[in-house]
């Protein structure tokens, strides 16, 4: 596929005229099926977890989204790569995501200069396929000023193998909560066994309804297992008292880059900080393996506990945008963080039962 004609606009208000490039090509690549794919992305030094060909099957396997990942090129050199799905939805229609139920996921540029052929391209992509819009999550790479835009918090780590200097560089009450919970009778462990995945399933699906949140299918896990966990891309750190998980949360390791994406325990054993001592458990295990940052995931700006919980362990923080391109309207549109809202007391006030069925029906039709 060569570079169409780019769409006429501005830095504000849509994508640019990019120089023509008479060699410029377009490949939509299959992570699920293309080997070359994580070798491309590993060749950036900002490449994540969510760039990878593992979490591509596991949205496909879970949720039936089709995968449409470019790689842009020009003199047979590598210029980018943006995934993107389709989300195909008879209730929230159809459009492209980049990348859903994904955190962040930044077109990766491999050359500098005029970098306004990518969106060229994906808005000549979303009118073919008749997508209603596409999100950009995070598009800061291509350094261009994009609004309207929403914006949530990230927060990331550098890592380094000294583990008192890590510690060292966390506030005083994350230190004072680590150091309590290793004074108690709580054990920790990291764990790739599908058992794990179970019993951090099974703590994920009360802590979502305390959010008044429904909890995604347990196949998403299951799949996630298959295809990350199992492979060791992927990790669960447990804390257990007597014999019964009470905390855990699931990590990734792509490339140079952790990734902290899930996390639930049982209200009952809060005072003993089992959170604290699973994510301390966590980055010491992956300082020991060279890794050189964690990232925390996206929080939304409403949510100040979960910032306050993120700059504890020293993290830097960063703004994320989030942009959508309206097909019809051949503009930037407006969209809003959903973390609060009425949708919260129904879920949490949802039988377990019932709210389990919500989030497995729900979440085909969500990104």
């Amino acid at each position: 596929m060569k570079y169409p004609p780019a769409m006429p606009g501005t830095k504000t208000n849509g994508p640019q005229k990019a120089a023509p490039k008479a060699d410029g090509e377009v490949k939509f690549l299959d992570p699920s099926l293309d080997s070359e794919w994580d070798q491309l992305v590993l060749s950036h030094p900002e490449a994540t977890f969510f760039h990878s060909s593992a979490w591509a099957r596991t949205l496909t396997r879970t949720y039936g989204h089709k995968p449409f990942y470019l790689s842009f090129s020009s003199s047979q050199e590598l210029q980018a790569l943006v995934p993107m799905m389709e989300v195909n939805s008879a209730f929230t229609g159809r459009r492209g995501v980049s990348l859903p139920f994904s955190d962040f996921c930044s077109p990766l540029l491999f050359q500098k200069g005029d970098n306004s052929y990518v969106l060229s391209i994906l808005s000549a992509l979303a009118s073919e396929h008749a997508w209603k819009h596409f999100e950009l999550r995070d598009p800061r790479s291509l350094d261009m000023v994009i609004d309207p835009a929403i914006q949530y918090l990230s927060h990331s780590l550098k890592l380094m193998q000294d583990p008192d200097a890590l510690f060292a560089g966390f506030s005083s009450p994350v230190r004072r909560a680590i150091r309590k919970a290793e004074k108690s009778k709580l054990s920790v462990q990291v764990s790739q066994s599908m058992q794990s995945v179970r019993d951090f399933y099974r703590l994920h699906v009360h802590t979502r309804r305390q959010h008044g949140l429904p909890p995604q299918p347990f196949s998403f896990f299951r799949n996630l297992y298959d295809e990350a966990i199992r492979t060791g891309i992927g990790f669960v750190v447990q804390a257990t008292l007597e014999k019964r998980c009470v905390a855990a949360a699931i990590f990734f390791r792509f490339g140079r880059m952790a990734l902290y994406k899930y996390g639930a325990s049982d209200p009952a054993a809060h005072e003993l900080r089992a959170n604290n001592l699973v994510m301390w458990e966590a980055i010491r295990f992956l300082a020991r393996g060279a890794c050189e940052s964690l990232h925390f995931g996206r929080t939304s700006l409403a949510d100040e506990g979960l910032r306050r919980f993120k700059l504890g362990w020293g993290s830097a923080e960063e703004v994320i945008r989030y942009v959508r391109w309206n097909t019809a309207s051949g503009q930037w549109a407006a969209t809003k963080d959903r973390l609060r809202g009425a949708h919260n007391m129904l879920f949490a006030n949802m039988p377990p039962a019932l709210n389990r069925l919500a989030g497995t029906l729900l979440y085909p039709h969500l990104d």
